[in-house]
């Protein structure tokens, strides 16, 4: 078959289950990046922003969009899991694969964790007698059990959860608007440029938190083996699923801060509590609706959204295991489920011990969505990079637009982004990345230096053949 080729070129067998498809990756890419994830963080992006939180998130759209166009550049040249991994790997040098996947590592490892802790906190505001440890304990078990009973298991699930997002989402944008139109809160496009607030650097310090909200469409290229139609459906799920999602940021962000019941407030003081939207939706329909939607958002991110983000770990886990770059047994894949089972479980438990630690820390939350933040976009950053050395260089296309502008473009905007990121994030990343250069020394020192089956010398192709 196809899809079995696309694997065979580089020297893998199929052993992942291909049954995802088109309107799978959809539903996954969304439940990843959750319809209503600005509902959690509305209140930092807004202080961040100085009130023009849509435009923060119009921005994001604007910048990820040339990043989903490198992926779909990138996963149609190497369709196998592991995204920037083996981008970086097979399009650069398979060093600079192993220090790629150990950069997102610092996303997709912590953000399991993250979520859970969130959800955790969340659900023990709205039920004091169920302590924080035990919420997650229950979500991590839940969530592993459907991730190691199989990839349709998973894919059931997540359409079932997104339906119940989409529905609270419908309701809080109906219930918004009715207000706004009955002279609730005050009309205004302030979110989208107030010239009083606005400062480029500003605005890109509030994109380096709203990204937040947007990671998760990268993610549909860990499924590139599990997809049916091979590459082909992959870069087109990345693309929909970022507009659509933009659309929907955009959108109730706009809404939220009309509603927003102390700006000036919410400007000075922050949102140290997390509950800026919650408030601004009592605004609007009363304490049912700003319960519905604090709850809505504590499950979406404790059970759909952490789901996937296992499955998208567990991936990369695996993809790095199979080429020697991690220890084998994340490799070992469930003969009865098509599941990388061992990458499943560590996944789990180090949520779990991740979650259980950081929830002893006041800053445990913002600490690791900074650094999760930074992760994602060094990540991006050499995907980027990966499409012009592939490519541009190494192929020698002609296909100035795809394969030079376009990568070229968002390299600049997400290098803005970073520079503008917080600091401590900054500190951390970086000896993140230090420590992947040590590791990597270690393994060229114990004869395990990084190799990637099926790279051979790379052809010309020419101009001609080329395709966006």
């Amino acid at each position: 078959m196809y899809e079995q080729d696309e694997l065979a070129r580089y020297g893998y067998r199929q052993e992942l289950a291909r049954k995802l498809r088109f309107r799978d990756l959809i539903a996954y890419g969304l439940v990843y990046m959750v319809p209503i994830a600005p509902m959690a963080i509305f209140g930092s992006v807004y202080a961040g922003s100085g009130g023009m939180v849509a435009l923060a998130y119009a921005i994001g759209v604007v910048a990820l969009v040339f990043t989903a166009f490198s992926y779909a550049q990138m996963v149609r040249a190497f369709p196998m899991s592991g995204s920037v991994y083996n981008y970086a790997g097979r399009g650069i040098s398979p060093p600079a694969g192993f220090l790629a996947g150990w950069v997102i590592l610092l996303d997709y490892v912590l953000v399991p964790g993250l979520l859970y802790l969130v959800a955790s906190v969340a659900m023990h505001a709205t039920v004091p007698a169920v302590p924080v440890w035990l919420w997650l304990l229950g979500f991590v078990a839940v969530n592993t059990v459907v991730n190691s009973v199989g990839i349709r298991m998973t894919a059931v699930v997540t359409r079932v959860m997104l339906v119940g997002e989409l529905t609270v989402l419908a309701i809080f944008i109906a219930v918004a608007g009715w207000a706004i139109a009955s002279g609730k809160g005050r009309f205004s496009w302030e979110a989208f440029y107030n010239p009083d607030t606005f400062t480029w650097s500003v605005v890109a310090g509030a994109v380096s938190i709203a990204v937040l909200s947007f990671l998760g469409f990268d993610g549909i290229s860990m499924l590139a083996e599990e997809a049916k139609g091979g590459s082909r459906p992959i870069g087109r799920a990345m693309a929909a699923v970022l507009m659509l999602a933009g659309v929907l940021f955009i959108a109730q962000t706009w809404l939220a801060a009309m509603l927003v019941p102390d700006p000036s407030g919410l400007l000075a003081d922050g949102d140290p509590n997390g509950t800026a939207f919650y408030d601004a939706a009592q605004v609007a329909g009363g304490s049912w609706l700003a319960t519905l939607c604090a709850v809505a958002t504590a499950i979406a991110w404790g059970l759909p959204n952490s789901m996937v983000a296992q499955v998208a770990t567990s991936r990369l886990l695996y993809a790095m295991a199979r080429d020697r770059q991690l220890p084998a047994f994340l490799a070992k894949v469930s003969i009865r489920r098509n599941v990388p089972i061992n990458a499943t479980l560590l996944t789990g438990a180090v949520s779990l011990a991740l979650g259980l630690y950081m929830a002893t820390r006041a800053d445990g939350i913002t600490l690791l969505s900074s650094l999760i933040n930074f992760g994602a976009m060094v990540a991006f950053l050499v995907l980027h990079v990966s499409v012009v050395v592939h490519h541009l260089i190494r192929r020698r296309s002609r296909n100035w637009w795809a394969h030079l502008v376009m990568p070229a473009v968002g390299f600049v905007i997400l290098a803005y982004v970073v520079v503008n990121a917080n600091i401590a994030a900054q500190r951390l990343g970086l000896a993140w990345l230090a420590l992947g250069v040590v590791v990597l020394a270690g393994l060229y020192a114990t004869g395990r230096r990084p190799v990637l089956s099926g790279l051979a010398p790379v052809q010309p192709q020419q101009p001609d053949v080329e395709r966006v």
